[in-house]
């Protein structure tokens, strides 16, 4: 470590870049409006310095056809080059492809800025969450996530479990019948009390009139937002749900850049904005994001959603330095990414009361398992 610090005055050269296709079961499924998940992929990127920096990609499906866009398009770009020059390495990345910015290639990119942000911590010493020179939170809130789409008898284990282990914010995963849908909110309103904060979480299940009746139940069962009710590509019917809904509209996960955010934020449709670290770019697009929400009196919550330890690390250290923060998404599902990858343990087994202390080592501030790593990649 301190032959890394010393080298922050001089040139940090990437010497390679090694894309790690990995897939886990897990160990609950996981139910949405989109369906049951069992098994799940991401892409965990290791950039080699004279330390190592690593992050993560948003890859729940096709982990090696991400690897293969990293290894063939990113790291020609990379090799050889000053990991300090982040955002000069973030735009050669992201002129490797054409066309408009998003898909596969923002979330590769998203793997890689977050490793080198790993290693700008580990050369100066210090956190990222210190290295971003924000508000300087040294604990977060967070909500459990989630209670799934699934009967009455489950959904009340999984919301007794979650206010059990001190939760006093918890996501519900909504979907349809739109009837199903009203009576569950009103269900879990009565069973949790009026002391837990609840939230729903749609997955786009709905059409605009479907949103507002579901809306309407949510605002009269006390829900502190409703996230995703469209598509995101359906900004004209999420700014007409806004007129039409009391209850806060929350979003984002699904976008790439910050120009795809814009909208929604700038006229305020959304009062909270939820990119996910691995997917929007990583922390330097993801800062820019949040920062412009900022601007508009947005708030801003990390999504985590069925990825591993260094997206939800990544996001700790964003959270803990963005004026803005809000509350950060604790996805309660032990899966192996969360729990095998790193010395670090999963954010649900290390929270108290709704609160998560913020790793203090230099960069990410976690060691990787690279058996493990071994274990779970795809051959």
């Amino acid at each position: 470590m301190d032959s890394v610090q010393r080298s922050i005055g001089q040139a940090i050269l990437i010497s390679d870049v090694v894309a790690h296709p990995l897939s886990q079961m897990l160990p609950k499924p996981t139910v949405t409006s989109w369906g049951t998940y069992h098994k799940v992929s991401m892409v965990l990127i290791e950039v080699r310095t004279d330390a190592v920096g690593v992050g993560e990609v948003l890859a729940r499906f096709s982990p090696k056809a991400y690897a293969e866009l990293i290894e063939t398009s990113l790291k020609p770009r990379l090799i050889g080059q000053d990991a300090r020059n982040i955002g000069a390495l973030w735009q050669s990345m992201r002129r490797s492809l054409s066309g408009r910015a998003g898909g596969m290639l923002i979330e590769a990119i998203a793997g890689v800025d977050i490793a080198l942000w790993d290693i700008m911590g580990k050369a100066a010493g210090m956190p990222i969450a210190k290295l971003l020179g924000g508000i300087g939170r040294e604990a977060i809130e967070v909500y459990a996530a989630a209670v799934n789409w699934v009967d009455d008898a489950e959904a009340d284990r999984e919301l007794e479990r979650y206010i059990g282990e001190g939760f006093p914010r918890i996501k519900v995963k909504m979907a349809n019948p739109v009837r199903e849908a009203c009576r569950r909110i009103e269900r879990l309103r009565k069973r949790a009390g009026d002391d837990i904060e609840l939230c729903v979480d749609a997955n786009w299940a709905y059409d605009l009139d479907q949103a507002i009746e579901v809306g309407r139940a949510l605002s009269a069962n006390g829900y502190f937002w409703f996230e995703e009710p469209l598509a995101p590509e359906n900004e004209q019917g999420y700014e007409e749900l806004r007129k039409r809904c009391d209850v806060p509209l929350a979003a984002g996960e699904s976008n790439f850049t910050a120009d795809q955010a814009q909208r929604l934020v700038a006229n305020r449709t959304l009062s909270i904005l939820q990119p996910d670290v691995a997917r929007a770019g990583g922390i330097s697009e993801t800062r820019r994001m949040a920062d412009y929400a900022a601007l508009h009196d947005v708030g801003y919550a990390p999504h985590i959603g069925m990825s591993g330890i260094i997206c939800e690390t990544a996001s700790a250290h964003l959270a803990a330095a963005l004026p803005n923060f809000r509350v950060m998404e604790c996805e309660c599902d032990l899966s192996p990414f969360k729990r095998d990858l790193a010395d670090l343990a999963p954010g649900c087994l290390r929270q108290k009361n709704g609160q998560l202390d913020v790793p203090t080592r230099p960069g990410l501030g976690i060691e990787i398992d690279w058996d493990a790593v071994k274990r779970l990649r795809v051959q």
